[in-house]
């Protein structure tokens, strides 16, 4: 039961971060009033929406993923936001149970882990739509990365590397602190660096700035396999994407995304995938 209200709730916040993601321009602050004020329309007809044809979801469904009046198709973004956006608030309290044994700040730091997967979403959908990270998702990732850190420092159930003893053998396991400063700085100059190689054609600043938060929420090392899960997969969509002619090699494909699933692949699967990279070695 839980769960299921935890899911209830996240899809409603998801139908928000549709709200968010859809209305804003690049040109006014993400939660900027005047932007995503106002009651919500068709994105076809601009007639606007009765209260039943805003259930997240179950709209939808219902409607046929279609407008009640003028029947166009409506985008997928819709469900699917709101569907992650559920998941999210169940599945990372699930994740960290399996590595607190629920503490006083336990409740506290699933909060803060499930806002950083969820400005994640944002920023991935916004990237998706108009090619901008926003420097406020990333001002707000690097706040809750802070706040995550001080929790572990509080209570340090859980503040080991995600990717379990084989993360832990390469981390900097004496201070918290200098882990997810080391993290940031690497993500930074490694994203700078690509920056210099491709004469900027090869990843946007919106990504190197992400560099920053992203590297001090996981620290060192784990900012290293959560960008190489980013690039390769990347690299197997940009393929599929040129193989099947929707774009071409000079094309542009949106990174924050990749990065984000690099981030959720790590958090999810990081200790199990070297779990099993240990026993492929024999250790």
């Amino acid at each position: 039961m839980v769960s299921f209200f935890l899911f209830v709730f996240g899809i409603v916040i998801g139908s928000f971060l549709n709200v968010v993601s859809m209305r804003y321009n690049g040109e006014h602050f993400v939660f900027d009033p005047k932007v995503i004020g106002g009651r919500s329309h068709c994105e076809h007809c601009k007639e606007t929406l009765r209260w039943f044809e805003l259930v997240p979801l179950f709209s939808f469904l219902v409607q046929g993923g279609r407008c009640r009046r003028c029947k166009a198709k409506l985008s997928l973004q819709y469900p699917a936001v709101e569907f992650i956006s559920g998941l999210i608030f169940v599945a990372v309290p699930w994740r960290l149970a399996a590595l607190t044994d629920g503490g006083p700040l336990a409740l506290f730091i699933a909060a803060l882990w499930t806002l950083a997967f969820l400005i994640f979403l944002l920023m991935s959908v916004i990237d998706i739509r108009i090619g901008i990270v926003p420097d406020e998702l990333n001002i707000a990732l690097g706040a809750v990365a802070i706040a995550l850190g001080a929790s572990l420092v509080v209570s340090p159930e859980g503040s080991g590397s995600l990717m379990g003893s084989l993360g832990d053998m390469f981390g900097l396991n004496g201070n918290l602190w200098t882990s997810r400063v080391v993290g940031a700085i690497f993500g930074f100059i490694f994203f700078e660096f690509l920056i210099l190689v491709t004469r900027g054609k090869g990843i946007g600043m919106g990504d190197v700035k992400l560099a920053l938060p992203l590297g001090l929420l996981f620290g060192w090392p784990d900012i290293i396999p959560v960008i190489m899960c980013a690039f390769i997969c990347g690299a197997l969509v940009g393929i599929f994407l040129i193989v099947s002619k929707k774009t071409t090699m000079k094309g542009v494909l949106p990174f924050g995304p990749f990065l984000a699933f690099g981030a959720a692949f790590i958090f999810f699967c990081g200790a199990p995938m070297a779990q099993w990279y240990l026993h492929l070695i024999g250790l």
